[in-house]
């Protein structure tokens, strides 16, 4: 499980999970470690479905139009879409982080041939590394093609989006170095 800001950053990780795990038991599990996830005072973490609405967490509507290909033929129609929309377009900044992760160190497109412990340390490592270099400037020329062509697939919708939400540089939002 990973928490991620509008500034791709990753904000909190909690890796070595199976993947059989329920997100709502993951998201438990993080929220009462003695390094737990912290929500911001007077922020939400979006979350996908598989997750239920609580404090400091927002799920999109089920049985609801949600993924901006939907939206492309159609506009909302009713205010759960409206929100489905917006969520889906926020949500949007996590698959960049982890696009841009993925493409910057190619061990993790895979199942490295390592014992869990070493493979919870690599993707913690590569996070960490990943939030270094985009926090001192240093994008790759491959980074900013797969930033330039994200932003191309969304950009009319997420801009405004992104604009309004994008005050994540506040107290608590980083918490990748406690995990070292």
């Amino acid at each position: 499980m990973v928490a991620c800001g509008f500034d791709l950053n990753f904000q909190y990780v909690l890796p070595g999970w199976e993947g059989s795990a329920t997100d709502a038991r993951v998201l438990q599990n993080a929220l009462a470690r003695p390094d737990p996830l912290v929500v911001p005072r007077g922020r939400y973490y979006l979350v996908d479905g598989g997750y239920a609405n609580q404090p400091g967490f927002l799920a999109p509507y089920q049985t609801t139009r949600y993924h901006l290909t939907d939206f492309r033929r159609k506009n909302p129609v009713n205010s759960r879409e409206v929100l489905n929309k917006m969520h889906s377009q926020a949500r949007n900044a996590m698959e960049r982080a982890f696009g841009i992760l993925k493409n910057r160190f190619g061990i993790l497109k895979t199942a490295p041939p390592y014992d869990i412990h070493v493979q919870i340390d690599i993707v913690i490592a590569c996070c960490v590394l990943h939030n270094f270099i985009r926090m001192n400037g240093g994008h790759t020329f491959d980074e900013e093609l797969l930033e330039d062509h994200l932003d191309d697939v969304n950009s009319n919708e997420e801009n405004d989006l992104n604009s309004a939400l994008a005050s994540t540089n506040e107290a608590g939002t980083s918490r990748m170095c406690r995990f070292l």
